[in-house]
């Protein structure tokens, strides 16, 4: 803990901890300043947008408050005259470089730029002439980047930076004609981009966004399609935000009763196809741990890692599973079993699955991910763009009631599966199984604490026949990179590596609700400390309400096999649950013109 230091804002004296910025200590004494780069709790590396502009007695002008550090004694002035109009006309010369087509952009409603320009009393006419060129990338599947509502802040390239330790994103051309975006301009479908999304969740306008696929749900609707929709477990966790629920609401009921209400022929849980991964991912670890395999064994439902090993560690696919993520194994089981069990052409049934990640869009076009030419998935909504379409339709949120998933033939679903989203869920669910499998017996106690928590590293380990064997966890891509370094090196002790692309799992993905205090007033001060949390405690209150937790005792998994793949890692389960990696992808393809 640093020394606690007296700082005075307007005169008024507060105590408050050394080596914070002025934006970060004024926040904790009750004061928000305005600020548009300031990326994370106050703390900026760019200073680029001088929409904090503060006084202090004795420095040289006005200076940025997310840059300038405190200091004992130090006597600051927000409503100083010369800083309220610097504020006010940093936010209108912004303002005047910003197409304004506020009506179509998906940010509508979580705007900052707009937000704070109404804080600051911004004119947006007060500035009026050539606007810089523009730049719309449509061209990947996951993300979509408009130019033309950047403000230049820096945030997504240090969101990339910091959080994936990559380097996707960069300044280019310099003055009038600066863009942000991948080197030379190129679309995010032409640089190694794992699609995370993590930059979205930064962008304080529209600039970054997913790229949006409601338009080809309308087109399945309208060409009577049999539309059955899916739902990973971190939605849940996360959907009622949209709606002004507080952060850590359950949400799982009006959910389900939101989609039955949008038309959906079923509404699936994707849970289900989570017991399905577990059971086929732990045979694979058995096989692998029998055989005498060379580890760790790493998972495979994280699309955006899949991304990143393909591109950065192409060496080490033989260590990860060659299981499908959960919601495409659920696909391939409801175009194959489903369909046969109740005689409907595959070719007739549409698979849209709800997702909290950008990336599960690009996965869907993947290689692999597709049997005898029929798609798995044909759609992938963010939980951003599901509460867009139940906004539209009218429906009331906070009047629906609380309904049950569909259960037919593919409805049952346990504990383990539903603490899939959040990070060291996977590896828990597995253990639970892989412990039964190799003993006989299940796991006491059922819940597998080493493995949970938002730490960047997690380790475990567990005895099994009298043989240690050790586990590690993690979460965003500047962390698997010292425990995929140490595999490359041959320093590894684990037997079993859980990766997840996004920092705490799918919680906390890029197609999840924004999370910005600006837009918060009823949540706490703190809230981006303890927004991750939050929602992981509503995974972890489902699994403990399930009258069934482990994925191996799922009555609905265990009729799959017996009516249709036979044994676990049989070869009919591998040609549709399982799928391959290209140790070949190309990082930086042609640019197409």
């Amino acid at each position: 803990m640093n020394k606690i230091i007296t700082i005075y804002i307007e005169n008024r004296p507060y105590e408050v901890e050394d080596g914070q910025t002025i934006l970060e200590a004024a926040r904790k004494c009750g004061y928000n300043i305005p600020t548009l780069c300031s990326w994370k709790k106050g703390k900026c590396s760019l200073a680029s947008c001088r929409v904090c502009l503060v006084h202090v007695d004795g420095a040289r002008g006005l200076v940025p408050a997310c840059a300038y550090p405190i200091s004992d004694k130090m006597h600051i002035s927000i409503n100083d005259p010369e800083a309220v109009i610097a504020r006010r006309t940093s936010v209108e010369l912004l303002l005047s470089n910003h197409y304004f087509d506020c009506k179509s952009c998906s940010k509508e409603g979580h705007c900052e730029l707009l937000e704070v320009a109404n804080i600051v009393g911004a004119r947006p006419e007060e500035f009026i002439g050539e606007k810089s060129p523009v730049t719309i990338d449509k061209l990947s599947p996951g993300l979509l980047r408009d130019t033309s509502k950047c403000i230049l802040c820096g945030r997504c390239i240090e969101a990339c930076k910091d959080t994936q330790g990559l380097g996707i994103l960069g300044f280019e051309n310099r003055g009038f004609k600066t863009t942000v975006g991948p080197a030379q301009n190129r679309s995010f479908s032409e640089v190694p981009c794992i699609q995370c999304g993590q930059c979205t969740l930064v962008c304080p306008t529209g600039a970054l966004m997913e790229h949006s696929s409601i338009d080809e749900l309308d087109k399945a609707f309208k060409e009577k399609k049999l539309v059955i929709v899916q739902t990973a477990p971190a939605v849940r966790a996360a959907i009622g935000e949209e709606f002004g629920d507080k952060i850590g609401t359950t949400s799982t009921g009006k959910m389900v009763a939101a989609l039955h209400r949008l038309g959906f022929y079923k509404v699936f849980d994707v849970n289900f196809a989570a017991d399905l991964t577990i059971v086929e991912e732990a045979t694979e670890l058995i096989h692998r741990i029998k055989e005498g395999k060379k580890g760790p064994m790493i998972t495979s439902c994280s699309p955006g890692w899949i991304n990143y090993l393909e591109y950065y560690y192409p060496d080490l696919i033989d260590h990860v599973s060659s299981c499908k993520s959960p919601h495409t194994m659920m696909g391939a089981v409801i175009k194959s079993y489903y369909a046969e069990k109740h005689n409907i052409d595959p070719k007739n049934i549409c698979v849209v699955s709800i997702m909290p990640c950008t990336a599960k869009k690009y996965e869907i076009h993947r290689p692999g991910e597709d049997v005898n030419g029929i798609k798995d998935v044909d759609i992938v909504l963010t939980t951003r763009e599901l509460a867009r379409v139940i906004k539209r339709s009218g429906i009331n949120w906070k009047m629906l009631p609380n309904e049950e998933f569909d259960n037919d033939l593919i409805g049952e679903y346990t504990g383990a599966g539903v603490i899939f989203g959040v990070t060291g869920g996977v590896m828990e669910a597995a253990i639970r199984s892989a412990y039964y499998f190799l003993t006989g017996n299940e796991l006491e106690p059922i819940e597998f604490k080493p493995v949970r928590g938002l730490e960047a590293i997690k380790t475990a380990s567990v005895e099994i026949n009298g043989q240690t064997f050790n586990f590690a966890v993690t979460s965003g891509m500047k962390n698997a990179r010292r425990l995929l370094e140490e595999i490359r090196n041959n320093e590894s002790k684990y037997d079993f590596i859980e990766v997840m692309g996004c920092p705490g799992g799918c919680i906390n993905g890029g197609g999840q609700p924004f999370v910005n205090p600006l837009f918060l007033p009823n949540e706490e001060a703190n809230i981006l400390d303890t927004y991750r949390k939050k929602r992981a405690e509503v995974l972890y209150r489902e699994d403990e309400g399930r009258a069934i937790r482990r994925s191996h005792l799922n009555p609905e998994i265990k009729k799959l096999y017996e009516d249709y793949f036979g044994e676990y890692g049989s070869e009919k389960a591998h040609k549709y649950l399982h799928t391959f990696y290209n140790a070949h992808r190309e990082k930086y393809p042609k640019i197409k013109k």
